[in-house]
């Protein structure tokens, strides 16, 4: 991971929030930390004697953030929502935008309450693939708890309200110093740096990835070891129930990278392959496993994930309407990875997230095998109705 930081560019930064669109596009620059829309980071700023939040909008890649991407909103507000012992999803929306100072900003991030607690002008926050690769291991609490013993390390719960107030429960107790607290890991999700400075919360980010990278490469170094596939597909029938079961026409790409075929050339695939996401807001592009297709009877294997997401859908399910229950991307067994959606872009996206995927449940596997999070969360995930209007604004 490449430090990135240039002290003439950032010179040039007119103001606070300037520098933060400027360090913000930075994190944005490599895939290794964020995706499409992953990730999210702020600003506290003094206005007119207000102290005001301003935080990632959502619908806004990092990469391409502009100041007018940024959503300013209240503290104060943010704080009295983050000590409220329950606050569904529509409150917190409208909370949150009620507080804005500027009603044409677009909504502000998911993480906008946590990102208000953490005590420092600028707070990071991406989903990088080695820290999350370590963490999705079976022993990945005990290897960021000694990679990371500065940070304050949380399992998983449900990014959002139920986050932030986890973290202010666990900080808001006299004993527990920030000064000394290098930053946030969160299992199977991703990691926050903070600063008052937007250089040192760069650096702080750029400086844990490498940490995780370097020990990636000593304990969970991937070989390729497939070029050409050896498997036929009849991809021509799978277009055709693929797009039967979507209700519409699908476009779909093909992928035999050394990375896709080392992927799909390990044994018992159907069990390999459907270990879940790599981060939770993953599963609302490639719902939380693929088709995966050992021999020719394409129409069998997708009639048995068609049932199985109805068993999955039925058993988890409150109120909420299924979605289609058609697989987003195949698995093919010694041929490649095939990606389904309703447009070139879609599919585009969708590669990016199953190629960081797969690396990181290879290189997990090396460090005794991957784990994602379990069903109930997936579930929660995938009909959480803010990351539902994440993809239908998308």
């Amino acid at each position: 991971m490449q430090n990135l930081w240039d002290n003439s560019r950032a010179n040039m930064c007119r103001d606070d929030l300037d520098l933060r669109v400027y360090s913000s596009n930075l994190l944005g620059k490599s895939d290794e930390l964020v995706l499409h829309g992953g990730g999210n980071t702020s600003v506290k700023i003094d206005v007119e004697g207000r102290a005001i939040l301003y935080v990632k909008g959502s619908g806004w890649d990092l990469v391409s953030i502009e100041r007018e991407g940024f959503s300013p909103v209240k503290m104060s507000a943010l704080i009295r929502m983050a000590k409220l012992t329950h606050l569904s999803d529509s409150e917190m929306v409208a909370g949150q935008k009620i507080a804005m100072i500027d009603e044409i900003a677009p909504n502000p991030s998911v993480e906008a309450i946590l990102h208000a607690l953490i005590p420092f002008k600028v707070v990071d926050h991406t989903h990088a693939d080695a820290i999350v690769t370590i963490s999705n291991s079976i022993n990945g609490k005990e290897h960021i708890e000694k990679i990371f013993p500065n940070f304050l390390i949380i399992p998983y719960v449900m990014p959002g309200f139920i986050l932030a107030q986890t973290i202010y429960t666990l900080t808001e107790s006299v004993d527990f110093d920030w000064e000394s607290c290098e930053g946030i890991i969160l299992h199977n999700h991703g990691i926050f740096t903070f600063d008052n400075d937007a250089k040192k919360s760069y650096d702080k980010m750029i400086e844990a990835v490498v940490r995780a990278e370097n020990f990636l490469e000593m304990e969970a170094r991937v070989i390729f070891d497939k070029s050409e596939p050896t498997m036929d597909l009849d991809i021509d029938v799978l277009g055709e129930l693929i797009s039967e079961a979507k209700g519409y026409e699908v476009v779909m790409r093909v992928n035999q990278t050394p990375l896709a075929l080392t992927y799909v050339s390990q044994k018992n695939l159907s069990t390999f392959a459907t270990r879940g996401v790599l981060t939770p807001e993953h599963i609302i592009r490639t719902k939380r496993e693929p088709l995966v297709l050992e021999n020719s009877n394409i129409k069998r294997a997708l009639e048995k994930y068609k049932n199985s997401y109805l068993k999955y859908f039925d058993h988890f399910e409150k109120d909420e309407i299924m979605l289609n229950p058609a697989p987003n991307y195949a698995v093919v067994k010694d041929f490649g990875i095939v990606l389904f959606g309703k447009s070139s872009k879609e599919v585009d996206v969708l590669n990016d997230v199953i190629e960081h995927t797969m690396m990181a449940v290879l290189r997990a596997d090396k460090l005794g095998g991957f784990v994602s999070i379990g069903l109930e969360d997936s579930f929660d995930m995938e009909y959480w109705e803010l990351e539902q209007a994440k993809l239908n604004k998308g």
